[in-house]
């Protein structure tokens, strides 16, 4: 594996593949035996810190992968936040597998771009297999499926696999955008109004701004304790009323399923409903615990989905599948492809093949899905993981790191110094230390953090800083999250002795 002359160069040459190959995937295996011995997060680091490391410029000639791998050791792992780290409890999980690197590594080497059907036609199929496999393991209506429950006819709806939840917000605004303007023209688009919570995840600003929404027409809904921090119908209700009186266009209502703060639910029936009532496009968000809905316990947060337009979630978050994978899923394919479609000469009927027919048949060109016209082959990696872990497996998987979290919940609520500050009905556990105010939860969470043993992260609620320990971590185990509120109690009392 030493450096290649230039006449030698042979950038697919199979003996060389499977060396390079081997050696990433020893390096990587060394790597996960060891990450619980990295902090979890790189701490004290200045940025410019690699820059001042690596060369000024791009080698002239190549290198052994052995060097490579070296610098990798050397000069980028210190500079890393642990994502894998069994002690890795902020954000949301974005959980790996072997199973999923497995996929990816068939993903990557095939290295095919299904963007149309004809461009590469078997990944395409497999791709509406795989979301019609998801669609069901969540319990979604038979209404975002390709084919209906029995396996035959079309259930009329589909499912994409985009790279973020980011993406899929941005595809369904603007087919509600486009939508909603073929009705009362495109000068209307001004009167378009956007609903969502003070709970919501703020790519949905990001995205309404991306289609043309004033940022003056974006509605921040309150939401209170009362109601679990969840969207109710009456707030939607209300604010759409008043905005309905002055003329303009209710569009888009987004209900959440887990949202990023505090793990909240908001009434999917309820707000669709409402949604139905006024004409707008009703997304689900389930980014992260759309994973849980996998469990029969857990799919009665999404009751009411056949109200809905679109609904996402992530599999890269808390589903074993390395990044980067989403799911969404549309009621109407046609109104994504009216808003999302072209079609250049160069591309039409490329080589003769197969032209395109209806989407139950299988033939789908997903450029028409989607922002980007290329696009990676998703459905490999998590056909794989569902191949390789069964739906059972998945269902462990998830249950294991909810007994977890409720372990978490109970050790909490048993410390009188704490209080948990909203519901957990996942994995996602919100505390804070009672009595000291925001200063002191500030202090706890940044001497825990700074301790590299563990990382977790904070939300504000109602004025209120909370911690958020966030359990998903494909290698965590009942004594790391017990590590975790060791060393919370045991900073806790430091903090307040010294005070």
């Amino acid at each position: 594996m030493g450096s290649l002359p230039l006449d030698a160069l042979q950038p697919l040459d199979p003996d060389t593949f499977a060396a390079d190959s081997s050696a990433v995937v020893d390096f990587l295996a060394g790597y996960y035996r060891d990450v619980d011995k990295y902090p979890v997060r790189a701490a004290d680091l200045e940025p410019g810190r690699l820059r001042r490391l690596l060369p000024e410029a791009a080698p002239e000639f190549g290198e052994p992968a052995e060097r490579i791998l070296a610098d990798v050791r050397r000069d980028v792992l210190p500079g890393l936040t642990h994502w894998q780290s069994p002690s890795f409890f902020a954000y949301f999980p974005m959980n790996a597998s072997a199973a999923g690197f497995a996929g990816e590594m068939l993903s990557v080497g095939l290295n095919v771009v299904p963007f149309m059907w004809v461009a590469s036609p078997a990944a395409v199929e497999l791709e509406a297999v795989v979301v019609d496999w998801m669609a069901r393991l969540v319990g979604l209506p038979d209404r975002f499926l390709f084919s209906g429950s029995g396996g035959g006819g079309g259930g009329g709806g589909g499912g994409v696999l985009q790279g973020s939840t980011c993406e899929a917000v941005v595809c369904t605004l603007a087919a509600a955008r486009d939508r909603a303007l073929g009705r009362i023209g495109h000068e209307g688009i001004v009167k378009l109004v956007v609903y969502a919570s003070d709970q919501t995840h703020a790519t949905f600003q990001k995205g309404a701004r991306l289609v043309g929404i004033s940022p003056a027409n974006f509605r921040v809904v309150p939401t209170a304790a009362a109601s679990g921090y969840a969207l109710t119908g009456a707030a939607v209700r209300a604010a759409v009323e008043g905005d309905v009186a002055r003329g303009l266009v209710p569009l888009y209502l987004c209900a959440t399923v887990g949202t990023t703060g505090i793990g909240a639910v908001d009434p999917v029936r309820e707000l669709g409903e409402v949604a139905r009532r006024h004409g707008m496009w009703l997304h689900v968000d389930a980014a992260y615990a759309g994973s849980a809905a996998i469990c029969p316990e857990y799919q009665g947060y999404l009751d009411g989905a056949e109200l809905a337009d679109s609904v996402s979630m992530n599999p890269h978050k808390w589903f074993l599948t390395n990044m980067d994978c989403c799911c969404l899923w549309v009621a109407s394919p046609a109104a994504l492809t009216a808003a999302l479609s072209t079609d250049p000469e160069y591309l039409k009927n490329a080589g003769g093949g197969k032209p395109q027919a209806a989407a139950g048949a299988g033939a789908i060109d997903y450029k028409d899905w989607q922002i980007s016209l290329s696009r990676r082959f998703r459905a490999m990696k998590l056909w794989f993981v569902l191949r390789r872990y069964g739906a059972a497996g998945m269902r462990a998987h998830i249950r294991r790191h909810v007994a977890m979290a409720e372990w978490f919940e109970r050790a909490v609520s048993a410390d009188e110094r704490f209080e948990v500050v909203a519901k957990r009905r996942f994995s996602l556990v919100c505390f804070r230390l009672r009595g000291g105010g925001d200063a002191m939860n500030r202090e706890l969470l940044a001497a825990v953090n700074a301790s590299g043993r563990v990382f977790m992260t904070h939300f504000v609620v109602e004025g209120k800083f909370v911690i958020r320990l966030a359990v998903g971590g494909a290698m965590t185990e009942m004594r790391h999250v017990g590590d975790a509120w060791e060393l919370v109690q045991r900073t806790a009392e430091q903090l307040l002795q010294r005070r």
